[in-house]
């Protein structure tokens, strides 16, 4: 039991922290817009940016959600995890058809097809070792 719940909680602690990219990079572009890269931009370009970033925003919030029963969440996080790795391989077809985009933007890149399939296979297994702890099916 006791390795059970330290697992979780490390669990806990990695996705709320890398959950706070989304959620910071969401609010700032539902907040300012395309300002974070200083081009200028049509009007409906500028709601699209924003509209996907609230996409974004409400990505990070879901993950969060998943936090305080993380254990049994794995419906929900791999369902966000699918989104997540969606998401990343636009961002990669993108780089591959117009080349490498910024710095953060290839951060971007290795948290949506590395870092979160990584979190939901460590969900997962948390997820058997609570069915295991209390022989839940």
């Amino acid at each position: 039991m006791a390795r059970m719940e330290r697992e979780r909680k490390l669990l806990q602690q990695s996705v709320a922290v890398v959950a706070t990219i989304p959620v910071a990079a969401g609010l700032y572009g539902v907040l300012f817009g395309q300002a974070l890269t200083g081009d200028a931009v049509s009007i409906s370009a500028e709601s699209h940016f924003r509209f996907l970033s609230g996409l974004l925003l409400g990505i990070g919030l879901c993950f969060w959600s998943t936090l305080p029963s993380i254990e049994i969440r794995t419906g929900r996080f791999r369902l966000l995890t699918l989104l997540v790795v969606i998401g990343g391989l636009g961002r990669l077809i993108g780089l591959g058809l117009t080349g490498l985009p910024s710095l953060f933007m290839v951060g971007g890149l290795i948290v949506e097809l590395v870092v979160a399939p990584v979190l939901c296979l460590w969900q997962t297994r948390v997820a058997n070792l609570y069915a295991e702890e209390y022989g839940v099916a």
